[in-house]
């Protein structure tokens, strides 16, 4: 098993979607939420490559995240748009990191983008825009 980089803990954001793909691992910025894991077999497609909808799934998350950062409160962020260009592959065992940043924060749409990198080869780029939801009394961040 390859070691998980220091600062890495147990990714807070649970969700019934993510629970296959555990163990995830994140980090937290100022700027950003930084998400990773060691590709296992529950992360690949029949040719043993991590899974593209895998990569998406995952840099939507982190790019939201990265998003929600810039504001003091938020009620929540949805996708409006989500792109990804899938530049190399990613294999078993190998350490994948999701690093976003947002690229505009604003008061009714966030953009941010993301950059995968399996081993510290990138094997991805992604850009999405969110739509900032206000906060309401049954939301929270």
């Amino acid at each position: 098993m390859t070691q998980i980089p220091e600062g890495f803990e147990p990714h807070f954001r649970k969700s019934p979607l993510t629970n296959p793909w555990e163990p995830l691992y994140s980090k937290t910025t100022k700027e950003a939420v930084v998400l990773g894991f060691v590709a296992s077999e529950q992360h690949t497609n029949s040719r043993g490559f991590v899974h593209g909808g895998l990569l998406s799934a995952l840099c939507d998350n982190a790019m939201g995240l990265s998003c929600a950062v810039q504001h003091d409160v938020v009620g929540g962020l949805v996708t409006v748009n989500l792109s990804i260009d899938f530049l190399g592959t990613a294999r078993l065992g190998q350490w994948l990191e999701i690093n976003s940043t947002f690229t505009h924060t604003g008061r009714t749409l966030d953009f941010a983008q993301a950059f995968v990198s399996a081993d510290g080869d990138v094997c991805a780029r992604a850009n999405a825009m969110f739509r900032v939801l206000p906060m309401t009394d049954d939301r929270r961040r």
